[in-house]
């Protein structure tokens, strides 16, 4: 299927690994050009030269895109994208008792309020073309919390409320903006949690991933790359008419009906 974004632009958020160099890579694969945010510099060149090997332009800007000048420097570097992938880091896990308003601060500053500062720097100049495709990155924790994700849970319900009302606006304009719930993706994000849920009951990492494979429907975790293949889906040009969706990317995880 061409999904008809050969040239267009795309800013993507914390790309270097996991499930944004995912969706990096499978929009590179569709001909778009893709500038890639995130921290850590050596891992960001080295996805930066496997998707110059797709034939697209790539930058790559090493940066906390969770910052204002983090942002500054992403948006310098592909002002006015077609495609705006959002994504950061999770907080990390723990017990709500622990954590201080700071805490809650530093993970509504990544996961709610940077994805809406960049949406609100974006939005509308793709309403002025006539096309733009927003994909968050979110978490399945927000249909089904996680305990011990207790800041991943509020913050992310958060941008999810936002999106949901800004999103009915947009799409008359097809510009589109949906979220993506990823489950148990085989990423370094599930490692770090399986090492934290291990230290908390007294266990190991090993069993701990253990455990959570034999729960899996699909008797397995997902590969990134099919992630990143919905992800490129949403921002062609037949995902016109969805909007505001949540998709659950899990392996039936989540056992409800809705």
């Amino acid at each position: 299927m061409d999904l008809g974004i050969k040239g267009k632009k795309a800013l993507v958020c914390a790309a270097s690994k996991g499930l944004g160099r995912a969706c990096a890579v499978s929009l590179a694969r569709e001909g778009v050009n893709v500038t890639i945010i995130a921290r850590g510099k050596e891992a960001l060149d080295e996805t930066a030269r496997e998707i110059g090997k797709l034939g697209v332009d790539v930058k790559a800007i090493a940066a906390d895109v969770t910052t204002p000048d983090g942002r500054a420097a992403a948006l310098a570097a592909c002002p006015d994208p077609d495609i705006l992938v959002n994504n950061a880091g999770g907080p990390p896990p723990g017990d709500f008792r622990n954590w201080s308003r700071d805490d809650w601060i530093k993970a509504l500053d990544a996961n709610m309020l940077t994805p809406i500062e960049l949406i609100k720097a974006t939005v509308d100049t793709m309403i002025a073309r006539k096309f733009g495709r927003i994909v968050n990155i979110t978490s399945g924790a927000v249909k089904s919390p996680i305990d011990e994700l207790g800041l991943s849970n509020g913050a992310r319900s958060g941008l999810t409320g936002f999106v949901a009302g800004l999103s009915r606006k947009t799409v008359r304009h097809n510009v589109t903006i949906n979220n993506l719930l990823p489950g148990a993706f085989d990423t370094d994000r599930l490692k770090s949690n399986f090492a934290f849920t291990a230290k908390a009951r007294g266990s190991t990492p090993e069993a701990m991933r253990e455990a959570r494979l034999a729960a899996q429907p699909a008797g397995r975790f997902g590969y990134p790359e099919e992630f990143g293949e919905l992800c490129t889906f949403l921002c062609g040009v037949h995902a016109g008419f969805i909007t505001g969706q949540n998709f659950l990317i899990d392996g039936g995880a989540y056992p409800g009906t809705f």
